[in-house]
């Protein structure tokens, strides 16, 4: 291969599933010792296209080529040649040891038995390339999610990867460890590497990436030079129309008091005090595990609090459970939306009406009309893009999953919304879609608490941040829109 050659070249790649083309003759190059970000919309293609790269799906027409040679078969012997995809559900084996991870499927043999020497010492020196001092017999259930996130990359780069796809890997960093991520992946591209990276966080995108190939309604929008592409003009290719503002901006008139915690307390958060008005978003933000999700846990009933109490409306009701919660008006979509909030074999309308059924329920008996007729209306309002009621929850994009579930505590008439991480895997398209939402929930009257690991989501969308740190809040920002990140990030490590 010369070394104008491209490591990696797609030709005229299709696929279609029943009813939907989710690539039309897609082509895309990647270099040798560059790091191409492959952006777009939920439904653009990229899954396709990466899940065909890897060999976990086939095409229909067009072909993969790798250093000019045909790039196929099963997901193993892709990786054999070279191509390595780490996805966002990282796919290590908790309960086995570093070593015995980095070596699965692929162990040296000496005399007939696992050479668990030489595997040490080849664990500990692709570890160190990595800047990780860890014990190759640690198991792995023990690490931190950044550390396991190296731990694949070591297993990539023992399978002598020529080519590393990360979808999505930063979803659950901290800014820090993101950084050291982006420290190492740069490395990697100075010893001639390939890397394909996916994200719908622009400003990482802007930070690592040489080139950006777009996707739009699985056709390909061509390939540009990141440091000549500016963000409103990338937005655009993404979604294919202009959006005036990307966190837009909206008189705020708070209300009444909604919601009031006083001095809650609970596992790893401390007695912690605030107020929620009707019209309010509350922002939270911190770094990964300064209490943002338990303090929601708290405030939903789904873990027991030691100490204080919530006021909803004035009344006391300090839930014991969700269905408490529930019933005193509040809402819940946690951050793990699929694996907490959807039942993925179930159907949008069934899981719609999950938290509805006693609305239309007389004598023991649901009047499915009712049901129906409430599912279509939200679909119609919110927008939600689905092929029928019917449509598996799991098929749906990360946008639309987030709306299904908005829709049904809409219908349950929830007061006060709780939103941990409501952008999470959602593309710049739909994140406006929800923002617009929030603001549509705040005219009516609700009261909305955001939590956010993205500081300029949470800056440019909150009336009012609070900030925590080890289970604490360390201080509140009153005017987020003349705030900094720095301004955050100082409280979030006081």
């Amino acid at each position: 291969m010369s070394e104008s050659s491209p490591l990696l070249r797609v030709e005229g790649l299709t696929k279609s599933w029943p009813g939907v083309l989710a690539l039309d003759a897609v082509d895309l190059e990647v270099r040798a010792g560059e790091v191409l970000a492959l952006v777009g919309e939920n439904g653009a293609g990229k899954s396709t296209l990466l899940k065909i790269v890897s060999g976990a799906e086939r095409a229909d027409a067009g072909r993969v080529l790798l250093e000019g040679r045909p790039l196929a078969g099963t997901p193993a012997q892709v990786a054999r040649q070279g191509v390595v995809t780490i996805y966002q559900e990282l796919s290590l084996v908790p309960q086995l040891s570093v070593r015995e991870n980095l070596f699965l499927g692929r162990e040296p043999v000496r005399r007939g038995l696992v050479d668990a020497a030489a595997e040490r010492e080849r664990a500990r020196e692709v570890l160190s390339r990595l800047g990780l001092d860890l014990d190759p017999e640690t198991r792995v259930e023990s690490l931190e999610l950044a550390q396991r996130q190296l731990v694949e990359i070591a297993r990539a780069l023992l399978a002598d990867a020529r080519l590393l796809i990360m979808d999505e890997p930063t979803t659950a960093l901290t800014p820090r460890e993101t950084e050291r991520l982006f420290g190492l992946l740069r490395g990697l591209k100075e010893d001639g590497l390939g890397i394909v990276f996916v994200s719908h966080r622009l400003d990482e995108v802007f930070a690592l990436a040489d080139r950006v190939s777009v996707l739009r309604d699985g056709r390909s929008l061509g390939t540009r030079e990141a440091a000549g592409l500016g963000r409103r003009e990338l937005i655009e290719l993404m979604v294919g129309r202009p959006l005036e503002q990307e966190y837009p901006r909206r008189a705020a008139e708070p209300g009444a008091v909604r919601l009031e915690a006083r001095g809650l307390a609970g596992g790893l958060v401390a007695p912690t005090s605030f107020r929620l008005h009707a019209g309010e978003i509350l922002g939270v933000a911190g770094l990964v595990g300064a209490g943002r999700t338990e303090l929601a846990r708290l405030l939903f009933g789904a873990d027991r609090p030691t100490a204080g109490e919530v006021l909803v409306d004035g009344r006391p009701v300090t839930p014991r459970s969700p269905r408490e919660a529930i019933e005193a008006g509040l809402a819940l979509l946690t951050e793990d939306r699929k694996g907490q909030g959807l039942v993925l074999v179930l159907s949008a309308r069934e899981n719609f009406a999950l938290a509805n059924l006693a609305r239309w329920s007389r004598g023991g008996l649901l009047d499915a009309g009712a049901e129906a007729a409430a599912f279509e209306r939200h679909v119609r309002r919110l927008g939600i893009r689905l092929s029928g009621p019917g449509q598996r929850a799991s098929s749906l994009s990360g946008g639309n999953q987030q709306k299904l579930l908005i829709a049904r505590w809409l219908e349950h008439d929830a007061s006060v919304l709780i939103f941990d991480e409501p952008t999470r895997g959602i593309d710049v398209g739909a994140r406006h879609e929800i923002y617009l939402l929030l603001h549509e929930l705040c005219a009516r009257g609700k009261a909305v608490i955001m939590i956010s690991s993205e500081l300029p989501e949470v800056l440019g969308m909150s009336d009012r941040i609070l900030v925590m740190h080890d289970g604490r809040v360390t201080g509140e920002i009153a005017d987020p829109r003349s705030a900094s990140q720095e301004d955050v990030l100082a409280l979030a490590v006081s």
